[in-house]
């Protein structure tokens, strides 16, 4: 007898936990911005080739990423631009199977165009909060942000702006992060905006582990107590800092597809996806910025059934697990685990 279909992974239930505002966008909208505003785009986002950044010792590939992400943000140029973002992210991350999103900001970014970082957050979570009751689409949570590559006294007042409009639900920040180069700035000088975060209920997401060793990622669970890392996948250059991360529950959202467009892996066979699972780590799948890395979370799916062999099982436990390391709605949530049952049933 021929072997049964695959199961479709767009059909599985799902969370997206690791996914950036600008880098969210379509290739299309991007071009489309550029053109009205009259931007210049470098090649990789005009259809050139997908461009391969090889982070290495004196950031050379880390500043070409860098580069090629500027000039797209530098595109958002008001409201109705970042609205459009937000949609078209829920949008496409519903059709993947996202029940749930986590989309993250630093709205110091898109400040100057709309009259201040808190109107920048209001717009991004009045329209995570409409697009959230559009049948299809992903709900959305807002994670906010804040830059290692600035101020640690900017990240506090971010946490405070985060802190302003904590919740649990769609249209809400829900999480508190510190993303960009990790090599840069002291993470323990970000501490204090960790605090005021965690004081108001949100989740605590950092990104650490990526750029740099598993020594980076325990120096970030000792300064930040965070719930979730963004990365973490050199967390498996020491065991005992997997075992850590297992035994305090810290999910890690592995984004294979940047991994090796950053050239943190040389191939996708090398990213420790396998190794991360077997050590009892909890797992969340993320594309982190589609736009550059030219891969979504459906691709990150489909490369852990036919890269790492998970089978639909192991597939759906990586679902639940994403579910279960988000700030979901528990009726969300719920009904997301009696669908993978389902699927898994089908």
């Amino acid at each position: 007898m021929p072997s049964p279909a695959p199961r479709p992974l767009a059909a599985l239930p799902k969370a997206h936990l690791h996914l950036h505002f600008t880098g969210s966008m379509r290739t299309s909208t991007v071009r489309e911005l550029a053109a009205e505003h009259g931007m210049r785009l470098p090649e990789v986002l005009t259809g050139g080739p997908r461009a391969h950044f090889d982070v290495d010792e004196d950031s050379r590939g880390w500043f070409r990423f860098q580069r090629t992400y500027d000039a797209a943000r530098h595109c958002v140029r008001g409201e109705a631009d970042m609205r459009r973002i937000v949609r078209e992210a829920a949008i496409d991350d519903g059709a993947e199977g996202s029940v749930w999103l986590e989309l993250q900001i630093d709205p110091t970014s898109y400040a100057p165009f709309v009259g201040g970082i808190t109107p920048a957050l209001e717009i991004v979570l009045d329209e995570a909060a409409a697009v959230s009751r559009v049948p299809g689409a992903a709900a959305v949570g807002i994670m906010v942000a804040a830059s290692r590559m600035r101020h640690p006294l900017e990240a506090r007042t971010l946490a405070r702006l985060a802190a302003r409009y904590a919740g649990s639900g769609p249209g809400t920040v829900v999480a508190f992060g510190l993303s960009n180069d990790e090599r840069r700035g002291e993470t323990a000088e970000f501490a204090a905006a960790f605090a005021i975060a965690r004081r108001a209920g949100l989740l605590l997401a950092p990104h650490a582990g990526e750029l740099l060793g598993a020594e980076a990622v325990s120096h970030t669970l000792d300064a930040l107590e965070p719930e979730r890392l963004g990365h973490g996948v050199r967390s498996v250059e020491d065991p005992r800092v997997l075992d850590r991360l297992a035994a305090d529950g810290v999910a890690l959202e592995v984004c294979p597809g940047s991994n090796v467009a950053l050239g943190v892996y040389d191939t996708a066979e090398e990213v420790p996806l396998r190794r991360i699972l077997d050590a009892g780590v909890r797992v969340a799948l993320g594309a982190d910025d589609p736009l550059i890395f030219g891969t979504r979370l459906l691709d990150q799916y489909l490369a852990a059934r036919e890269v790492h062999g998970l089978d639909d099982r192991a597939l759906a436990d990586l679902a639940r697990a994403s579910l279960t390391a988000s700030r979901v709605p528990t009726q969300v949530r719920e009904r997301a685990f009696a669908e993978i049952d389902a699927w898994l049933a089908g």
